[in-house]
C-alpha cells in the first residue's frame, strides 16, 4: 500500500523562515570576521539554544515546576537570531561591523555552551508524593466483659505483613552535587554554621526530595 504525500503549508514556511534565518546569521557571523566553517556554525548554535530552551520549558510547565532559567536561555536565543536578522536589513554597513558588535559574535560560542551546558544538567523535577491514606476510625468505647467465662484454645499468632520494600533512592548528577558542596562550603565560611536542607534547596532551585537527596550525600 503506498502513502500519498502531502504538503503542509506550515511546514514549508517553518522551513522558509528558517533557511532564512539561518542564512542571515551567517552573513553577520562572516562580516564580524568569522570566515569559513565557524561562519556556518554560528546559527546552528543559535537555533540548537532556542531549541533547546523551549523543549526545557515544555518540561518544567508540565511538572509545574519553575522555567525562569530556561526563559531566559530562550530570550537570550531569541534576541541573537531576531537581531542578526535586523541587522541585515540594510541598517549596518556589512562592510564595516562596530567593534561592539564584533565582540558580541565572538563571545557568542562561550555563553551559548554555559547556557547548553545548563539546560542539559538542571535535574529534573520529581514527581509529586502519593497523599498518605486517611487514618481508620476506632471506637474509644470498651467492649463490655462477658458474663460467662469459657476455655478456647490459644488462637495462633498473626502473621505480620511483610515489610514494604524501600524507595529506590533518587539518583543526584555528581556536577550538581560537587556544585552543592561548594554552596554548602560557602554557607559556613560565611555563616559559621552548617547550611540546612531549606537553604540549600532555595540557593539550588530544586525540589525538595531533589535537596534532601543532595543533603544525605553532603555530610
Amino acid at each position: 500500500m503506498t502513502r500519498s504525500l502531502r504538503l503542509d503549508p506550515v511546514l514549508i514556511q517553518a522551513l522558509i523562515a528558517g533557511a532564512l534565518s539561518f542564512a542571515h546569521l551567517h552573513d553577520l557571523a562572516e562580516a564580524a570576521g568569522q570566515h569559513g566553517w565557524k561562519a556556518w556554525a554560528y546559527p546552528v548554535s543559535v537555533d540548537l539554544l532556542l531549541v533547546a530552551a523551549w523543549r526545557r520549558m515544555r518540561t518544567l510547565r508540565a511538572a509545574s515546576a519553575p522555567a525562569r532559567a530556561a526563559w531566559v536561555w530562550f530570550i537570550i536565543a531569541l534576541a541573537a537570531s531576531l537581531g542578526a536578522n535586523i541587522a541585515t536589513a540594510g541598517l549596518l554597513d556589512m562592510n564595516h561591523i562596530p567593534a561592539v558588535l564584533r565582540i558580541i559574535v565572538a563571545g557568542w560560542p562561550a555563553l551559548a555552551f554555559l547556557g547548553g551546558t545548563l539546560l542539559a544538567h538542571t535535574p529534573a523535577p520529581a514527581g509529586a508524593p502519593e497523599p498518605a491514606p486517611a487514618p481508620t476510625a476506632v471506637s474509644s468505647d470498651p467492649e463490655p466483659a462477658a458474663d460467662i467465662t469459657v476455655d478456647r484454645a490459644p488462637e495462633p499468632a498473626p502473621e505480620l505483613p511483610a515489610p514494604a520494600p524501600k524507595a529506590p533512592a533518587m539518583q543526584v548528577p555528581p556536577a550538581l552535587v560537587e556544585h552543592a558542596r561548594k554552596v554548602a562550603d560557602t554557607h559556613r565560611a560565611t555563616t559559621g554554621a552548617p547550611i540546612d536542607t531549606d537553604t540549600l534547596r532555595a540557593r539550588l532551585g530544586v525540589p525538595p526530595q531533589m535537596a534532601d537527596a543532595i543533603a544525605a550525600q553532603l555530610t
